[in-house]
């Protein structure tokens, strides 16, 4: 079943109109201010701590769990805060495990770094196993990133449900890369 959804969404590959390109922008850009906002309400320290550093990428997700296979897919922006450029991007995720349903969730990632941010923007970036083993929690940290999780050398990331609670991480293999369809460099 999962296969089968998968193959139809690589199967859509109807080129998009430069009206189409920009309402998806739009709505990306909706989503990402929303989910900031929430963030903000949920964890005030977080403000500085995406503001501080050298970009922050949002991704709105949605995922679902059958018996021993679930499958999530999603879209979002990446924002230099130097150059304040904007790149959107997709995202797909697979979840082993035993299970069954479907949620919606958000990701909010800070790049500490301007490698970091533009390693993840320009190669694409894959979460697995072994990021997932090496991730901290950084609540006894203190400062903007307490409450977020540590997935790579200067790169932390909170993950909010639909209602804008931070919940705890679950991601296990992911790719996210440039959503050339979505409008990049127009």
């Amino acid at each position: 079943m999962m296969g089968f959804c998968l193959g139809m969404l690589a199967c859509s590959t109807t080129p998009k109109s430069k009206s189409e390109k920009n309402a998806a922008r739009d709505e990306v850009r909706a989503m990402t201010q929303k989910t900031r906002a929430q963030l903000y309400q949920k964890e005030p320290a977080a403000n500085g701590a995406v503001s501080g550093a050298a970009g922050y990428a949002v991704f709105s997700d949605f995922g679902f769990k059958v018996i021993l296979m679930g499958g999530a897919g999603g879209k979002g922006m990446a924002v230099n805060n130097i150059s304040k450029q904007e790149t959107f991007m997709k995202m797909a995720e697979f979840q082993p495990g035993l299970g069954l349903g479907a949620q919606n969730y958000r990701l909010v990632f800070i790049f500490e770094n301007t490698d970091a941010f533009n390693n993840f923007t320009t190669s694409g970036w894959e979460l697995g196993a072994n990021a997932m083993a090496a991730a901290k929690d950084n609540k006894g940290e203190g400062g903007g990133s307490a409450g977020a999780l540590t997935v790579s050398d200067g790169v932390k990331m909170y993950q909010l449900s639909d209602t804008g609670a931070v919940v705890g991480v679950s991601l296990t293999a992911a790719k996210y890369y440039k959503d050339d369809d979505n409008g990049n460099g127009l």
